[in-house]
C-alpha cells in the first residue's frame, strides 16, 4: 500500500480526537455548571452531562444513512461541522437550555464520526494494516481526551467564573483544521463500487492505494462479493446478518458496562471522593496513561488479533475493577486506588479500546457495512448516555442511591467485564489478516445456504 493510504487515514482520524475531546470536556465543566445555573441531580444528568450522549445515540444511529446516500467523505465533513458549531454555542451558551442543545449538537458529530470514519478507513485499508490504521481512530480519540483533560487543567483560573467556557470553546480550532483536511481524502472505492456503480472513479482511487494489478485485482474481488450477496436482503435485520449483528452488539454492549465512559466523564468527582488532592491532575495521569497503553494496543492488533486483545484487557478489568471496589468499600489510600484506575484506563486501552471500532467496522459485508456499523455504534451509545445520566442519581454525594457505597458500582462492572471475558473465548471470531471480502464469505449466511 501506498503512503497516501496513511495520511488519508490519519486525516479522518482527526474525527476521533474530536470525539475524545468533545466527550471528555465536558468534566470540566461538571461542577461550575452545577453552581451557576442550581441544576438538580436529575436535570444535571439529564441535560447537562448526558444530552450530548443521546445527540450521540441519535448519530451513531442515523449516521449509515448519508454515508451510504451522499458518501463517506461528504458525511466526514459535515461532521466537522458540527463540531465546530457545538464548540462555540457551548462556549456562548447564556443558559442551561441552550447549552444542552449545543452539546446535543456535538453529539450528533461524536455519534456520526463514530459510525463514518471507521469504516471509511476500513475501506482503504488492506487486511494487513486495517488494525492499526483504523485504531489510529481510537488513538485519536484519547489523545483527545488527555488534551482535553490538560487543556481543563491549564485553563483553571484563566478567566475565573467563565474558565469553563474557555475549556469548551477552544474545540472550535481543531474541529475547523479537520473539515479543511477531510477535503483532500478522496471517496471510499468501495461505496463507489456498491453505491454508485462507479467503477472508473473507484478503480482511479484504488490506482492511488496500491499497484495497477493489485487495484484491479480488489475491483473485482469487492464487485464477486457483491455477486455473492445478490439474493440476500439489503434490510441488515435478517437472518443472513444475525451473527454479525450479534457480534457488534456484545461487543459495543460489554465496552460500556466496563465503567469506562462512566470513570472519563466524572473523574473528577470520582476523584474527589476518594480523597486525592488535585482531582484535576489525577485526570491527567489518566489521560496519559490511556494514551500510552492505546499506542501498545495499537502496536499489537494486527500481530495479536482482536480476540486475544480483547481476553487479555477482560483479564485487567476484572482485576482492577475488584481492587478499586474494594478499595472504596474499605477507605484504602487514595494512592491504591489511582493506581488501579490506572490499570482499569490500562487494560481498556489495549482491549475494548483498540479493538471496538475496528471489529464492528470489519464484521459487515460492504452492501451493509454503513447500516451494520450504525448498529454496532448505536448499541454502545445507547449504554454510554444510559450510564451517564444514571450516574448522578446514584453518586450524588447529597441525594445519590449509592453516595454512601460508590464501591457496589465497581463491584457490578467487574462482574461484566467476568461475562466478556466468556464471550472473547467462546463465540468472538478472530478477524486479522482477513479481507472484508472474506470475512463476509464467512460471517454471513448466504441464501445459497438457507
Amino acid at each position: 500500500m501506498k503512503n497516501k493510504t496513511v495520511l488519508w487515514s490519519i486525516a479522518v482520524a482527526v474525527a476521533g480526537f474530536l470525539f475524545g475531546f468533545d466527550t471528555v470536556v465536558i468534566s470540566g465543566a461538571n461542577e461550575p455548571i452545577k453552581e451557576l445555573w442550581q441544576t438538580s441531580p436529575w436535570f444535571h444528568g439529564t441535560f447537562i452531562m448526558s444530552m450530548a450522549l443521546w445527540g450521540t445515540v441519535i448519530g451513531a444511529l442515523t449516521g449509515g444513512i448519508p454515508a451510504n446516500r451522499f458518501g463517506r467523505k461528504r458525511t466526514l465533513f459535515w461532521i466537522g461541522l458540527l463540531f465546530l458549531v457545538s464548540a462555540l454555542g457551548s462556549a456562548l451558551a447564556p443558559d442551561k437550555f441552550s447549552f444542552s442543545f449545543f452539546r446535543f449538537i456535538g453529539g450528533l458529530g461524536v455519534g456520526a464520526s463514530s459510525v463514518v470514519a471507521p469504516m471509511y478507513i476500513s475501506e482503504i485499508s488492506s487486511s494487513q494494516n486495517r488494525g492499526k490504521l483504523v485504531a489510529l481512530y481510537q488513538f485519536n480519540i484519547v489523545f483527545g481526551i488527555f488534551v482535553a483533560y490538560f487543556s481543563n487543567l491549564w485553563l483553571q483560573g484563566f478567566d475565573g467564573a467563565n474558565d469553563w467556557r474557555w475549556m469548551l470553546g477552544v474545540e472550535a480550532i481543531p474541529a475547523f483544521i479537520y473539515s479543511v483536511l477531510i477535503i483532500a481524502v478522496p471517496s471510499s472505492p468501495r461505496w463507489l463500487i456498491i453505491k454508485k456503480g462507479n467503477d472508473e472513479e473507484a478503480l482511479g482511487v484504488l490506482n492511488k492505494i496500491y499497484t495497477a494489478e493489485n487495484a484491479q485485482r480488489h475491483l473485482d474481488e469487492i464487485k464477486d462479493e457483491e455477486q455473492s450477496l445478490v439474493k440476500t436482503s439489503t434490510n441488515i435485520f435478517t437472518k443472513a446478518f444475525r451473527f454479525p449483528l450479534t457480534l457488534a452488539f456484545l461487543v459495543a454492549f460489554f465496552n460500556q458496562l466496563s465503567g469506562i465512559n462512566f470513570l472519563l466523564y466524572y473523574a473528577p468527582e470520582i476523584f474527589g471522593r476518594a480523597g486525592i488532592e488535585d482531582p484535576f491532575l489525577a485526570s491527567v495521569y489518566v489521560g496519559l496513561a490511556n494514551l500510552i497503553f492505546t499506542m501498545i494496543g495499537m502496536s499489537m492488533i494486527d500481530r495479536f488479533g482482536r480476540r486475544q486483545l480483547l481476553i487479555i484487557g477482560s483479564i485487567g478489568y476484572i482485576i482492577s475493577l475488584s481492587i478499586v471496589s474494594w478499595a472504596f468499600k474499605t477507605d484504602a489510600s487514595a494512592t491504591i486506588l489511582l493506581s488501579f484506575i490506572i490499570v482499569f484506563v490500562a487494560s481498556h486501552a489495549i482491549g475494548q479500546g483498540a479493538i471496538i471500532w475496528v471489529f464492528i467496522s470489519e464484521i459487515f459485508p460492504n452492501r451493509v457495512r454503513a447500516m451494520g456499523n450504525s448498529w454496532g455504534c448505536g448499541t454502545h451509545w445507547v449504554f454510554a448516555a444510559l450510564i451517564t445520566l444514571l450516574t448522578p442519581v446514584f453518586l450524588d454525594e447529597q441525594a445519590g442511591l449509592l453516595k454512601d457505597d460508590p464501591w457496589i458500582i465497581f463491584a457490578f462492572f467487574a462482574g461484566m467485564m467476568i461475562l466478556q471475558l466468556l464471550f472473547a473465548l467462546f463465540m468472538m471470531p478472530e478477524t486479522k489478516g482477513v479481507s472484508l471480502e472474506e470475512l463476509s464469505k464467512k460471517l454471513v449466511r448466504h441464501e445459497k445456504n438457507d
